[in-house]
């Protein structure tokens, strides 16, 4: 039997999101509807689907499903969009919200849609790696609660962002699939960033990827500790510290659209 699903379409930055409401109402879903749903031809189209829902440790929980159906840990645009979403449904009066994810519990401030800061978490640096196969001589390896992969071009225009990215991404070295940046500096507290997704594409945006981004490049001492992360739609300013510091992001969060869809709940 179908019923209708009422859904928010949202975007950071040109990451854009199907968040939908799993306290209010029932929602049941499969890779298979996801996907669907992501299709930007017969579906609403979308880079990742969220759904909130109750949580016995946080304010909400939040579930993050990639396009291809895929569930990824934590998403740092998501949850610009997710504080966003529970603030405009009336389902909380806070301005600071903690969401719970696969990967831990991120804290959002959110005194206005436009600078919405989250806590990112203290990221976890692994050696630089080579990758002698596709004539990359050495990318760094950092996660936010999810894997990236870092790489410094000269060229950020004309590097071929979607052969390499989806190589990487795919790469036995990570079993589980990464998200790849590609760093271009600027200077020392302005970057250019293009992200190629696991489970996705390139994007337009990415959160968690534009922070590991600025990791590695405080890590390789060519950044300052703050930085202006230019991306196609935009920019995000991200800080940190040094180690054992969490990094802390901030952006805007984008309402586009509001809609319903039929599901199959049986």
């Amino acid at each position: 039997m179908n019923k209708i699903l009422k859904f928010v379409k949202m975007h950071g930055l040109g990451n854009d999101f199907v968040v939908i409401d799993g306290i209010n109402q029932q929602v049941q879903l499969n890779a298979f509807i996801v996907n669907q749903w992501a299709n930007r031809h017969i579906g609403i189209g979308f880079d990742q689907l969220l759904l909130i829902e109750k949580s016995k440790t946080a304010d909400f929980y939040c579930r993050i499903f990639n396009s291809d159906g895929s569930e990824a840990e934590q998403c740092g645009n998501g949850m610009r969009c997710v504080a966003r979403f529970v603030i405009e449904e009336h389902l909380t009066n806070k301005k600071s919200i903690r969401i719970e994810t696969k990967s831990g519990i991120m804290l959002a401030k959110a005194n206005d849609f436009d600078n919405i800061e989250i806590d990112m978490g203290i990221p976890m640096i692994e050696p630089n790696m080579d990758l002698d196969s596709a004539n990359i001589k050495q990318m760094a390896i950092v996660s936010m609660g999810n894997p990236h992969a870092i790489l410094f071009v000269e060229n950020l225009a004309q590097y071929p962002i979607s052969t390499i990215g989806s190589m990487i991404a795919t790469h036995t070295l990570f079993p589980n699939g990464t998200n790849v940046g590609f760093v271009e500096v600027i200077k020392p507290n302005h970057i250019r960033l293009r992200t190629f997704e696991r489970g996705v594409g390139e994007t337009f945006a990415c959160g968690s990827n534009a922070c590991a981004a600025v990791v590695a490049g405080i890590l390789n001492r060519e950044l300052a500790d703050t930085v202006t992360v230019e991306l196609e739609l935009g920019q995000l300013n991200i800080r940190w510290n040094g180690l054992n510091q969490t990094v802390m992001m901030k952006g805007p969060a984008s309402r586009v659209f509001e809609g319903k869809c039929l599901t199959n709940s049986g």
